[in-house]
């Protein structure tokens, strides 16, 4: 039976930074996996589990760049990785897997936002395949190193997801590409990810969270023109923001998801979508950008979107 969609009283809040959330915890002798653990939100993840004691392993697509953001940070380490080729996801988790060492905490936080209509692999819409069908492919792919009884799988999702829904008749935007749309779709596919993700990997004691890390102004929005920003109201023409306290830092961005990878208040729990620190409630019937759409925790929805998964990627751990 999946966890219940509701607020459990953490304790943190929207202010809460990852040293916050990790006080206490001790990861020494625990492994995680980061993508995009050199850049923004990832960037502060990475810091905050190493500073916990853990080992981050750090796959990039342009690893002489991660080294360079990550040369300080003991217990980090890099390899190459592009989340967009599904041949260098199989090359990196051969590598891996080949270390002999297990898996605590994968955190998939790389991903693209709003980019102009792009093409990867076969004809894929790159948003959908690099924040979801490159994350499937690898997780599924180093399953056999994810830690049972304790390991967890965060899935990081956003508040985008409210723009759409799996399209399931044009997955890849083949006619009329909207790219806020498009990243919508992709990001309801990291939260249904890891609601399918916990019921298969319950058993064993693997469990899967997705979240939303809040709104934070970083290299994601590399694909955004100025103009655009400007338009949306986050910053003013001079490029600095128009709402400071509308924007968490990075610190406070990083903390959702590593709240979720190591906080013991969720023992026993998974397979939900999470915000400011803690479990998220439904999303309101006005149509606030809060909370979950039930589209994006609906269990057939996931069920549908894992087999489509798995056809497409030619990877399932669990076939």
């Amino acid at each position: 039976m999946s966890t219940a969609q509701h607020k459990i009283g953490s304790g943190f809040g929207a202010r809460s930074t990852a040293d916050d959330v990790l006080r206490g915890i001790d990861l020494s002798g625990k492994l995680a996996v980061v993508t995009g653990g050199y850049s923004g939100l990832g960037l502060e993840t990475t810091r905050a589990l190493a500073s916990a004691g853990a080992r981050v392993v750090v796959p990039a697509r342009r690893p002489a760049t991660a080294r360079e953001a990550l040369a300080g940070i003991d217990g980090a380490e890099t390899d190459e990785l592009d989340l967009a080729d599904l041949d260098s996801v199989r090359a990196f988790a051969e590598r891996f897997l080949a270390s002999g060492r297990t898996i605590d905490i994968v955190i998939d936080s790389a991903g693209v936002m709003a980019c102009p209509e792009t093409r990867v692999g076969p004809g894929w819409e790159a948003q959908f395949a690099t924040n979801h069908l490159g994350h499937f492919a690898l997780v599924n792919r180093l399953w056999p190193a994810i830690e049972p009884g304790g390991a967890r799988v965060v899935s990081v999702s956003s508040a985008g997801h409210h723009y759409s829904g799996i399209r399931w008749d044009d997955v890849h935007w083949r006619e009329g590409y909207d790219k806020w749309g498009a990243y919508g779709q992709a990001k309801t596919a990291n939260v249904l990810f890891a609601v399918e993700l916990d019921r298969r990997g319950r058993d064993a004691g693997v469990r899967a969270f997705s979240l939303h890390p809040g709104g934070i102004l970083t290299p994601l929005q590399r694909h955004l023109p100025k103009e655009e920003m400007v338009e949306r109201g986050w910053i003013d023409e001079n490029g600095k923001p128009l709402n400071p306290e509308g924007f968490k830092t990075p610190e406070q961005g990083a903390a959702t998801q590593v709240w979720a990878a190591t906080s013991p208040q969720l023992a026993g729990l998974g397979g939900v979508y999470c915000e400011d620190c803690d479990i998220a409630e439904p999303a309101p019937a006005d149509g606030a950008r809060t909370g979950v759409r039930a589209y994006a925790t609906d269990p057939a929805e996931a069920a549908r979107l894992w087999d489509l998964s798995a056809e497409l990627t030619g990877v399932n751990a669990f076939a």
